[in-house]
């Protein structure tokens, strides 16, 4: 095919900006291994675990160089609450839609998600 055949990926409405078709919903092997538990271990920090992470830094800053001696239960509470939230498939699941979401908004817009700005 030559270069004239050829069309640019901007004219491809399934490939608007040359980002790949923002309803592929196929996951490449770092975006399964990466990506996705980035999403999930940010939202348990914030969301799901928030007393445990807050008892966990207060121990810290109290405890300073013999943090690893002293925090041992908050950690262990920490590491728990956390795990759990990683074993749950409907958790892993929901995690997958948010990045898949995302990343059709970038592959539709061109926009990344940190340059967006949401309307309110």
């Amino acid at each position: 095919m030559s270069l004239a055949q050829q069309q640019p990926a901007s004219i491809n409405p399934r490939n608007p900006h040359g980002l790949g078709d923002p309803n592929d919903t196929t996951l490449r092997k770092v975006e399964v291994e990466v990506l996705i538990p980035k999403i999930m271990r940010d939202r348990a920090r914030s969301e799901l675990c928030p007393k445990e992470v807050a008892d966990f830094e207060e121990c810290c800053k109290a405890s300073s160089i013999f943090m690893v001696a002293t925090c041992r239960k908050q950690n262990s509470a920490l590491m728990d609450c956390l795990s759990h939230w990683y074993k749950n498939e409907a958790f892993k699941e929901e995690c997958k839609a948010i990045y898949l979401k995302e990343r059709a908004e970038y592959r539709s817009t061109g926009i990344p998600k940190k340059h967006r700005v949401e309307k309110i």
